[in-house]
């Protein structure tokens, strides 16, 4: 039997694409490059694929600000196709760039394209962010990280524009954090720079109700190879295998 395969979607400007790719490759899993011009021009289809991930980066140079031309290109041209694949019930992974696309276009937190219902600002720090964070794996149920609940995992973070913000009334309170930045004794930081960007509650990423779509800051293909300092990144995509398998 063939493996499932990931679709990796990227754009002018994101550039954790292949590592991406590399990551789901090296836990098990099948992953394919997938250009945006050639899902908005018809050559490839969201529905050929059993799971996507939208990687980090600066998809068209953040222009206008981060992921969203990626997320309104998303929402203007291929709602349907976006529609019918969260329906399907197929894994979603927003990585930094691609959390921000997420939310951008109304995904994350609450699956509705085209109703934007949170932000991710700037960073407290009012600069880019680039070390090692820890995070803490929530009792949240999430295909991502099942059987990761109360772990700490280690993984780098790079953004400027991290910090969320719930734009629709009441949304905070029913937002499912998958993970919070954690100190050195594994408690949920709100101190710098543990929690690199100020979020509030230490939340440092989210899903959706399905437990399907997740999407956060850190990036876990970068703590994949045993040359990086961490492998713990690794373990969310041999989730997504795992899933896939079922």
């Amino acid at each position: 039997m063939s493996l499932a395969t990931t679709a990796i979607l990227y754009a002018p400007g994101t550039n954790c694409h292949e590592e991406t790719a590399a990551a789901i490759e090296l836990a098990g899993g099948k992953a394919e490059l997938v250009l945006l011009k050639d899902l908005l021009g018809g050559e490839v289809r969201l529905d050929d694929y059993q799971a996507a991930v939208v990687p980090g980066g600066f998809s068209y140079g953040d222009h206008l600000g981060a992921g969203r031309i990626f997320a309104t290109m998303l929402v203007a041209r291929l709602r349907d196709q976006l529609v019918r694949f969260l329906e399907a019930k197929k894994p979603l992974l927003g990585i930094c760039n691609g959390y921000q696309v997420l939310t951008e276009a109304g995904i994350l937190p609450g699956r509705t394209p085209g109703q934007r219902a949170m932000a991710l600002l700037e960073n407290q720090s009012a600069r880019f962010e680039d070390r090692k964070v820890r995070m803490i794996v929530s009792s949240e149920k999430c295909a991502w990280t099942e059987g990761l609940a109360g772990q700490v995992l280690d993984m780098p973070s790079a953004h400027g524009e991290g910090r969320p913000l719930f734009c629709a009334s009441g949304t905070s309170s029913t937002t499912r954090a998958v993970f919070h930045y954690g100190d050195e004794q594994g408690r949920p930081t709100m101190n710098y720079p543990g929690n690199p960007n100020g979020s509030p509650g230490a939340v440092a990423g989210i899903t959706d109700e399905s437990g399907l779509v997740l999407g956060l800051m850190p990036h876990p293909e970068r703590a994949s190879l045993p040359a990086h300092y961490s492998q713990d990144g690794l373990r969310i995509f041999q989730n997504l295998v795992k899933w896939l398998k079922q």
